[in-house]
């Protein structure tokens, strides 16, 4: 076996630091003219027929702070024109709170959303760690916002979406949201010190679990407005980029990693680390190499059975993630070796040899298609699963990088 596919070897590390510098020169085109970022193109031309959103600016933000961080160069303005965007374009200074994103006439997108939200918190605290003028200001208003309107405190989960007025709160609720403003407040707790972010995570965590060991570790995704589960959600749109239905495999995989992150740093036992296990197991049960091909199918129904086939890329950079964090945590050598064949399916199928990047869809054959996903819309998963592997699993990814807390060098103290 190559070694370059297997988990802390000499060769892995460099193979990721040629995919990290990639795909940072892949996505320099994203800033439109009013800082906001362009949705990519296959070969990382800027697509400027669609819409600028405000999740795709925020993770760009993100990336290019994590960019900033190893030190490479010319990702501070990148940055700073992000930052900037976010915060005097997409605020709506009439309503409160930041514009799903503007149409490419200019003019801003209805609703407000909790999923877009949740990564203003994650870009304004990677931003902000890394001294950037505007991004504290950012992180106080994001966090402000977001607590007066999306998080709902005696539930401990979080309201998914609005009308821009915030007059209308509509009745869905979603994990999906809820997952990335997990990931948000474990690294705002990282960068600013404040522990109440990461007990308010913990407590999401606590709903997300108990829902998981009802249905055989398989993660329920729509609910109504009490949280009743709504199992048969877009049952006739199963595809859906953001609400598929069923379940995600990714997303359980996903939600592993995250919940190992919340339990290290928590000091918690290692209950919630057998837990972790078990989501992670499941998903990887239901979702990789079932259907006679590589790769992890996008949904299953609830009884484990492929629903939509394709291979949506950040599934495999969360398997990436999350393999390696157990191995690190358990010493359990089966995600050892689960590292290494998602590592030479990346090789082999996932990443363009030609233009960089890494392929957003694939159909079951592996054959690429763009029915959800065209073009390589933002560099988030792809760029932090050639860092997750390296770092110690407790720590949020950028104040992680920031601080240097890297496995080998701690390992070689």
């Amino acid at each position: 076996m190559n070694k370059k596919y297997q988990l802390d070897t000499e060769e892995n590390h460099v193979w990721l630091k040629e995919l990290r510098e990639e795909l940072l020169d892949f996505g320099r085109k994203f800033p439109s003219p009013e800082g906001l970022s362009y949705y990519l193109g296959s070969d990382g031309e800027p697509i400027r027929e669609r819409p600028r959103e405000l999740w795709i600016t925020c993770r760009m933000a993100h990336v290019y702070s994590l960019g900033e961080a190893l030190e490479y160069p010319r990702c501070k303005e990148l940055v700073d024109t992000a930052i900037h965007g976010i915060r005097k374009v997409l605020h709506d200074d009439q309503n409160g709170g930041y514009y799903p994103g503007i149409y490419s006439n200019l003019t801003p997108m209805a609703q407000k959303q909790c999923y877009g939200h949740a990564f203003v918190i994650l870009a304004a605290g990677s931003a902000m760690a890394m001294g950037h003028t505007e991004a504290e200001a950012l992180f106080r208003e994001s966090t402000k916002i977001f607590l007066d309107k999306f998080w709902d405190e005696e539930k401990g989960l979080t309201r998914d979406t609005y009308n821009t007025e915030f007059t209308v709160l509509e009745p869905y609720r979603g994990l999906n949201a809820n997952m990335h403003t997990v990931e948000a407040f474990l690294a705002a707790a990282d960068v600013t010190g404040e522990e109440i972010w990461r007990e308010r995570a913990g407590r999401i965590i606590t709903h997300v679990l108990k829902w998981a060991e009802e249905n055989d570790w398989r993660i329920p995704e729509h609910f109504d407005e009490h949280w009743n589960p709504l199992p048969d959600y877009n049952k006739d749109k199963p595809d859906d980029p953001f609400k598929p239905y069923g379940a995600t495999p990714g997303h359980g995989i996903e939600w592993s990693r995250l919940i190992t992150q919340w339990a290290l740093s928590s000091g918690k036992d290692e209950t919630y680390i057998k837990k972790a296990c078990a989501l992670y197991d499941r998903a990887v049960s239901d979702g990789w190499n079932v259907d006679g091909n590589r790769g992890i199918v996008y949904t299953t129904d609830w009884q484990g059975r492929p629903v939509v086939h394709d291979r949506m890329h950040w599934t495999l950079a969360e398997a990436i993630n999350t393999s390696a964090v157990l191995y690190h945590v358990t010493g359990d050598t089966k995600y050892q070796t689960q590292y290494t064949e998602y590592m030479q399916y990346l090789n082999e199928c996932v990443h363009d040899p030609v233009y960089g990047s890494w392929y957003h869809q694939l159909d079951e054959k592996n054959q690429l298609k763009e029915t959800v996903w065209p073009g390589k819309s933002d560099l988030y998963h792809a760029l932090q699963s050639t860092l997750i592997p390296l770092l110690v699993p407790s720590v949020s990814v950028l104040p992680a990088v920031k601080k240097r807390l890297y496995l080998e060098d701690i390992k070689d103290e």
